[in-house]
């Protein structure tokens, strides 16, 4: 039920995971969309401590079965290490319990594949926590897109300068772990829904400070849309990457009419964000005519409207927040990537 607030809490929610992801991303958007964690799979003495503290009287658990056996759910979200989420999924899907599951959905295409299948075959509803698609910065960008003309190139970095690796599974774990797994699913999603289906992938991935890659480049082109008569579609550039000491402009859309730009993202340090100290209160990123630049009001939204779209999805009947066969599509793209670095060649989907 929802009351006159829009909130969910009687929405019994099991959370597996209450690290980075679980706590700091899930349980606060939950939290922020008016629904309330009622069970958590963590181990870890000072996460059970915090998810206790979070959510007075929330079931803990040492393990997913545990956790399944002993409670009934509405939703259970899965927030594990990557390289777990195929497993984890399948379990909650035997279980027949509606299921969130955090990108990737697997390592490869063909895992991400029986995934869902797997959920379609015991008709248990699963999504994909691909929450960038309600990102301020995506939201804007969309709005904006028939001012640019005919876009031509699409550029994205998810930059950082940390020369001093974290000390995560993230950054050392080689079944599951790197950036290429870890942001690729969003930067390629993000490109995706923007400009459509993805026909070659060009990629380099390195180790530079870290056991798995923490230097990617991705080259997508997209089909080309037919609208307007174009033989070709849209190429995006994409990045990711750890030691990247000048990062950014985060983002550039060039069209023949104009580009957006965004010159930083998230408070992540930039050479770039100078271009914002007279940016208007309210605005994100720029429209931009060789020197001239016009800023752009923020789009509304935010990411726990991901969460206010899996109620709906639950509760109303109302449409899955992301189509999971998406998921797979983007891992088919990552796949190929794999593939074109280790071959030196653009490789064709």
């Amino acid at each position: 039920m929802t009351d006159a607030h829009g909130s969910h809490d009687d929405l019994r929610i099991g959370l597996v995971g209450y690290g980075g992801a679980g706590r700091g991303i899930h349980a606060r958007l939950l939290r922020e969309a008016g629904m309330a964690v009622h069970h958590v799979v963590v181990r870890d003495p000072a996460r059970r401590a915090a998810a206790a503290e979070d959510w007075p009287g929330v079931g803990l658990h040492d393990t997913l079965e545990q956790m399944l056996d002993a409670a009934e759910l509405d939703l259970v979200v899965v927030a594990s290490p990557s390289g777990l989420h195929e497993e984890h999924a399948a379990a909650v899907v035997a279980a027949g319990v509606p299921v969130v599951l955090d990108k990737p959905i697997a390592r490869t295409a063909d895992a991400a594949q029986t995934v869902v299948e797997s959920a379609e075959g015991a008709g248990v509803p699963l999504t994909v926590f691909q929450n960038r698609r309600w990102d301020p910065e995506q939201l804007t960008l969309a709005s904006v897109l028939p001012r640019l003309g005919r876009v031509h190139r699409f550029e994205r970095r998810w930059e950082r300068w940390r020369p001093v690796p974290q000390q995560r599974w993230k950054e050392n774990d080689l079944d599951g772990g790197g950036l290429l797994l870890d942001l690729g699913p969003h930067l390629v999603d993000s490109a995706t829904q923007l400009f459509g289906r993805v026909t070659s992938v060009y990629a380099e991935l390195r180790t530079l400070t870290t056991p798995t890659e923490d230097d990617v480049f991705l080259s997508l082109r997209h089909e080309p849309s037919g609208a307007d008569g174009r033989a070709d579609g849209v190429v995006s550039h994409l990045w990711a990457g750890s030691l990247a000491g000048a990062p950014g402009p985060r983002t550039r859309v060039l069209g023949d009419r104009g580009a957006f730009l965004v010159t930083t993202f998230e408070a992540d340090a930039s050479p770039f964000e100078r271009l914002d100290d007279d940016a208007p209160e309210g605005s994100l990123g720029w429209i931009s005519t060789g020197r001239d630049l016009e800023p752009v009001p923020q789009a509304p939204g935010g990411h726990a409207d991901f969460y206010r779209a899996v109620a709906r999805w639950l509760t109303e009947d109302g449409p899955v927040p992301v189509d999971p066969w998406d998921a797979v599509r983007t891992a088919r793209v990552l796949d190929a990537a794999r593939e074109s670095a280790r071959t030196g060649v653009r490789v064709d989907l």
